[in-house]
């Protein structure tokens, strides 16, 4: 999907034009993967414009960018402004975010501690990631061939630009193969998740979703998934789910930021259930509720841009 240009981008602290938003060719992210990163999703509400769950999402930002030793000039709060601020200086009312921080320009070689940590924040208006009909009609999936990183190679709760070289091969396999989208195995063969997705089955209407021992990130989708069905009252448990047991399901879906909630309506050409879906569009309307400022039990989770 190609991206709809914006007006400003905030960057190192002030807004600049969006064709000005430019690195070096030699900055450190560019050529050894070492940036982390966010994407949040801004939603039209009855009060205006609100982010949901902006917290979580900086508070991961800050714990990826730790595990990569990376020194972020800015605390909490201010990245939580900028993130605010972007919103209303391009005048959104809805739109996908992208606070990025990444090793700049300075020295090169493997080692990125000598370069200065540069932090940016970048929205656009975006729609359904994977299609709105495929929010409805559900998408078509693959197992890939390619493994999901092991956490011994790369740390996956890292939301780190390293990781997803890893998950483009999987999605290029699966879009030239014909398929929507690929979920991933981890290096013991167990269900991991999607190329930028968390994975849910359903099976005797037990929703379970692989633990994070399987490689996953821990989404922020994911865990509101997880939180929305126990207040539904749907049995909920992370469990280690094999490659046969997709084929099995009652129900799949994805979840995500980007994705927020997709029906997977086949894997590997087996049709998933008999077709019917009714806790993913159960938990897909609760979601949809949420983000919308519909539901007040859940008006924690949203940051209205004033």
């Amino acid at each position: 999907m190609l991206l709809d240009k914006a007006s400003k981008i905030w960057l190192n602290g002030k807004f600049i034009d969006w064709d000005d938003a430019r690195v070096h060719i030699l900055t450190h992210a560019l050529h050894y993967g070492t940036a982390v990163f966010e994407g949040l999703r801004c939603y039209k509400t009855a009060r205006g414009p609100a982010i949901f769950r902006l917290e979580d999402h900086v508070s991961r930002l800050i714990n990826s960018a730790k595990i990569y030793l990376m020194d972020l000039k800015q605390t909490e709060d201010e990245i939580i402004q900028a993130i605010k601020a972007t919103v209303k200086a391009n005048n959104f009312e809805e739109c996908c975010i992208r606070p990025i921080a990444f090793y700049g320009y300075g020295a090169m070689g493997v080692n990125p501690l000598p370069n200065k940590v540069e932090f940016a924040v970048a929205a656009w208006r975006w729609g359904a990631y994977l299609g709105e009909k495929a929010l409805k009609e559900g998408v078509r999936c693959m197992v890939s061939s390619w493994r999901r990183i092991n956490p011994l190679t790369l740390p996956p709760q890292a939301k780190a630009s390293a990781n997803y070289a890893n998950a483009a091969l999987a999605k290029i396999e699966a879009v030239k193969a014909g398929y929507d989208e690929a979920i991933m195995l981890n290096t013991m063969g167990l269900v991991s998740e999607g190329t930028g997705e968390n994975i849910f089955r359903v099976k005797r209407k037990i929703v379970s979703t692989p633990t994070a021992a399987a490689g996953i990130l821990r989404g922020i989708t994911r865990d509101t998934v997880i939180q929305l069905a126990a207040d539904l009252g749907i049995s909920c448990q992370r469990a280690d789910i094999s490659r046969e047991e997709l084929y099995t399901s009652d129900e799949l879906f994805l979840s995500g930021t980007a994705a927020e909630i997709t029906p997977i309506r086949e894997v590997d050409g087996r049709m998933i259930g008999d077709g019917t879906r009714p806790i993913t569009s159960l938990l897909q309307t609760a979601y949809d509720d949420i983000v919308h400022g519909r539901s007040k039990d859940y008006v924690r989770w949203l940051s209205y841009v004033e």
